[in-house]
């Protein structure tokens, strides 16, 4: 299956890299780029691709509003957000937006590549150290009177799937889980679905957030 992909970044040379490495991966196909948040908009509403790289500082619309309206138009489209970790102070925002995982700019194109595919997949927790670093740093700096999504304790879920929300937050894997937990990986999966069902998270990557935010992770000191 071809994953089609548009590229949202103000920088050219960004775009142009990704495209042609891109061209050397017959299972990848860039079906349309942008460099602005409003025009990622438009041509994810003309093209309709599996993922969107998204830059988040943009001219005009940034990255996390255009996440926002995408989400809010397309069931089936992915948001990969493109960011400096050191940086960049806006990639919790583009998660409650909507978007399912991240990429570094200075990761290796290669595993850029990767992430889109892991993303396209139904995943979210691409390199899973990097992605709880990121999500545990900017949760960490949300003002204390910041809302939670859900109320402490969390209701309607299961003790079990408490543990299992809880692993999820540490960035383990289905099949890890299923060994800490002395369950089948076919088990654990069925958690993590109830767990995005009962909680409405998109992906993985909510559900983390939530781990975090209900204090079943601790956050790296």
């Amino acid at each position: 299956m071809t994953v089609r992909v548009v590229l949202a970044d103000d920088q050219p040379l960004v775009r142009s890299g990704l495209r042609v490495l891109m061209a050397d991966h017959p299972d990848l196909e860039v079906v349309g780029e942008a460099a602005t948040g409003a025009e990622a908009v438009q041509v994810v509403s003309d093209t309709s691709p599996d993922v969107v790289v998204m830059d988040i500082r943009m001219p005009g619309m940034d990255g996390i509003e255009a996440t926002r309206r995408i989400m809010a138009g397309s069931a089936s489209t992915r948001v990969l957000v493109l960011t400096t970790f050191d940086e960049d102070d806006y990639v919790y925002g583009a998660l409650r937006a909507g978007a399912s995982g991240f990429v570094v700019k200075d990761m290796a194109l290669d595993d850029i590549l990767a992430a889109i595919r892991v993303v396209a997949a139904g995943d979210a927790l691409i390199a899973p150290g990097v992605t709880r670093r990121l999500i545990a740093d900017f949760i960490g700096r949300r003002p204390a009177a910041a809302p939670e999504r859900f109320p402490r304790p969390i209701e309607g879920i299961t003790e079990r799937e408490r543990e299992v929300l809880t692993l999820v937050g540490r960035g383990r894997s289905n099949t890890e889980i299923a060994e800490d937990l002395f369950i089948t990986v076919a088990t654990a999966k069925s958690h993590v679905s109830r767990l995005l069902t009962k909680l409405g998270a998109r992906d993985r990557v909510q559900l983390v957030i939530t781990a975090y935010e209900m204090g079943l992770v601790t956050l790296p000191r």
